[in-house]
């Protein structure tokens, strides 16, 4: 494979900082790394099935472990695991030698990053683990390494050349390793099941764990808060109660609070478009009879969908018996970050 830095050289002649060569480079390193990963996809053999059926069968932690740049990585890998199913966390491997090595035990598994596989840190450590029995698996650059040759299991994700121009600077190396971390985690979750609500659990603070956990009666307004009426009550006075509760809407129901029907601020329009005498027109004569109602186990991102779908703008919540127990609008959706 050319070196970088003659193939940028080659088109565009001596270096400078010029905006064409800026981004030839920039081309250049993208395309390079692509092809890297892209050449992995030969090494998902038998090596990465096996490493797969460790992390699998471990009854304690996976342990990633990495120095400098690929320690980054096992960071990440590490974090990768540990939010789609795989119990993980990083472990540095200068500290290792210095007391955190006690975080091993021997249900655990260790994976360790090193492109040479001849990490000093990483080297000093190996012993201690094959000590404790525990599977090692090393994603290495040299098959032939210190590293690779102590492993139970040795994935190869060595690089034809760096992305660097002068050969030197982790690049193309660690994103090949990322990608294999990448592969080994989707491998993991679709084996163990791992659902899109497995993952909202490890991630309640973000959106998808909104729309995949948060339900309607978490988010709806209830009690005093929902407006009603009841049937012959004047138009006049429900347009109170929908001024008073600022959903946009009311329901109507009878004495044992069942749903009948609602009145929306478009039911006004259409109303006044008729000349109806807001004063004398009882509500049922134009409300919407029979509306869209939800359960309040209903989860919101449901509601929201249901809501779009049908073009409007709230919704009734009622129980098993269609007594109304709460309402929500799109105003709460968007306050409860689902849509």
């Amino acid at each position: 494979m050319t070196p970088m830095r003659t193939l940028i050289e080659r088109h565009l002649g001596a270096p400078d900082a010029g905006d064409e060569r800026l981004q030839a480079l920039g081309r250049a390193v993208l395309q390079l790394e692509a092809d890297a990963v892209a050449a992995l996809g030969e090494r998902i053999d038998q090596p990465f099935s096996e490493a797969c059926r460790h992390m699998l069968a471990c009854r304690g932690r996976v342990i990633v472990t990495g120095m400098g740049k690929s320690g980054h990585i096992g960071s990440k890998m590490a974090a990768t695991l540990a939010s789609t199913g795989t119990p993980a966390f990083f472990v540095h491997p200068g500290e290792a030698s210095h007391g955190d090595l006690g975080m091993v035990t021997a249900d655990d598994v260790v994976v360790a990053l090193s492109n040479s596989g001849e990490t000093d840190e990483l080297t000093a450590i190996v012993p201690l683990i094959k000590r404790l029995g525990v599977p090692l698996i090393a994603l290495t650059g040299r098959p032939g390494s210190t590293l690779a040759q102590a492993a139970s299991v040795h994935l190869d994700v060595s690089v034809e050349q760096e992305a660097c121009p002068l050969g030197l600077a982790p690049t193309a190396s660690t994103t090949a390793s990322l990608a294999m971390g990448d592969a080994l985690a989707v491998a993991l979750l679709d084996a163990r099941g791992f659902t899109a609500e497995d993952f909202a659990r490890s991630h309640p603070g973000g959106k998808l764990g909104r729309r995949l956990l948060l339900h309607i009666d978490d988010i709806m307004q209830t009690g005093e808060r929902v407006p009603r009426v009841q049937p012959g009550t004047p138009l006049r006075d429900a347009l109170l109660e929908i001024s008073r509760k600022g959903l946009g809407m009311t329901a109507i129901v009878d004495e044992q609070h069942r749903v009948l029907g609602i009145f929306t601020d478009g039911d006004l329009r259409r109303t006044l478009d008729r000349g109806a005498d807001i004063h004398q027109t009882p509500i049922e004569a134009v409300m919407t009879p029979s509306p869209q109602t939800a359960s309040p186990d209903l989860l919101a991102a449901e509601a929201a969908e249901r809501m779009e779908r049908h073009r409007i703008n709230g919704l009734l919540v009622t129980d098993a018996e269609g007594r109304l127990v709460g309402a929500l609008n799109m105003h709460d959706l968007l306050r409860a970050g689902v849509v």
